[in-house]
């Protein structure tokens, strides 16, 4: 006699999500700010400051800032979004491994 099993979808149900348009693109980065923003994910860190260390060998003339954010990265910041709006050209958000 076949022994008869039930069996759930592990896949769930994802919430509904809107897309957005990508920031238009920068004519150049020459003598722009380019914030490194580390969202505090594992090594996140050492990525970001690879990154500008690349930017100060390669592209001396883009200031590359290192912005750990002000609280884990499942909290949002208001505080360095806006600073990186006011102060900043573009944006690298990087999240580690």
């Amino acid at each position: 006699m076949a022994t008869q099993r039930v069996v759930h979808n592990p896949m769930g149900y994802p919430p509904k999500v809107a897309g957005k348009a990508l920031a238009p693109r920068l004519d150049t980065l020459d003598g722009r700010t380019v914030y490194l923003v580390d969202c505090r994910f594992d090594d996140s860190d050492i990525l970001l400051k690879s990154v500008q260390a690349w930017f100060a060998e390669h592209m001396p003339s883009v200031k590359a800032i290192y912005k750990p954010i002000n609280n884990v990265y499942t909290r949002d910041d208001p505080t360095t979004w806006q600073e990186i709006k006011d102060k900043g050209a573009a944006a690298i958000i990087g999240v580690g491994h």
